[in-house]
């Protein structure tokens, strides 16, 4: 399919980017990596008459310690994460997330912000930085907002920016030493996941995020509510679909979702050493 006409204008700062979305309205449609808005197109699922690259924005390219927490640019390429030392010694989860990202041609051209903008339920990163529980900065002629990540996700490729906003930079909490894992079904080894599960410690919690078992990403709250109460990984995991509801498509149905979820949970749970 050949996407249907548009114009191109490229920014070369935030400012300029948020000049050109507030000039077009809902007409014009941020361009980043391209690897989610442009296969939209191509089937007409997405028809914006005013494309905006931001890819040569470079000052928010950057991972940045800042303490208690890392901040991250959002046009930080996948690939970045992915072998970032800083994150791998003190947030090893979202570093193995980024690796699972598609294959090398795309977490060379992915960011994290365009990941995150284009809030797919099947995506990994969402799900990494809603366990992780950070937050979001959005910029818009207004000036600048935080948005916890819990708040960012609101439906099917929707999240809380509003339409003269862009997403400027992701924040999360270190987990030095913390007890993670990520578990990913799928059929092939760069398919979207079917069913993803996401666990790491956060303050003394265990915090579970799942992939694909709604219209947003997920935290498995009757987990960790089960976990809190002392239940082991087996007990905990049998509640995993709880509160979710699955898709059904070509991969799988509701049900075999639901089997999915409570099993990569369980091996999640153990294998970041819950008992």
């Amino acid at each position: 399919m050949i996407p249907a006409a548009f114009d191109y204008q490229k920014a070369d700062s935030a400012e300029e980017a948020i000049a050109l979305i507030v000039e077009h309205g809902d007409e014009a449609k941020l361009l980043a990596g391209g690897h989610s808005l442009i296969p939209m197109m191509k089937l007409r699922l997405a028809v914006p008459s005013v494309l905006v690259d931001i890819a040569g924005v470079e000052d928010l390219s950057y991972i940045n310690d800042c303490g208690d927490h890392f901040a991250i640019g959002a046009l930080t390429k996948h690939r970045l994460l992915e072998t970032s030392d800083l994150l791998l010694a003190e947030c090893p989860l979202l570093a193995h997330v980024a690796s699972k990202v598609g294959d090398p041609q795309v977490r060379h051209r992915g960011t994290l912000g365009g990941s995150l903008a284009h809030s797919d339920p099947a995506s990994d990163l969402p799900a990494a930085i809603l366990a992780l529980g950070g937050s979001l900065i959005a910029e818009g002629p207004g000036g600048s907002r935080e948005i916890a990540v819990a708040d960012f996700f609101t439906g099917y490729f929707e999240s809380s920016l509003a339409e003269d906003e862009m997403l400027t930079e992701v924040r999360v909490p270190k987990a030095p030493g913390a007890s993670w894992n990520y578990q990913k079904f799928n059929r092939r080894a760069q398919d979207w996941a079917i069913v993803g599960v996401a666990a790491v410690e956060v303050n003394g919690a265990t915090q579970v995020s799942l992939v694909n078992m709604g219209s947003t990403p997920l935290r498995a709250e009757a987990v960790e509510s089960a976990l809190a109460g002392g239940a082991s990984a087996t007990e905990a995991a049998e509640v995993a679909a709880e509160g979710t509801d699955a898709p059904t498509d070509l991969n799988a149905s509701p049900e075999y979702r639901d089997h999915l979820a409570r099993v990569l949970t369980k091996r999640a749970l153990e294998a970041s050493g819950v008992s």
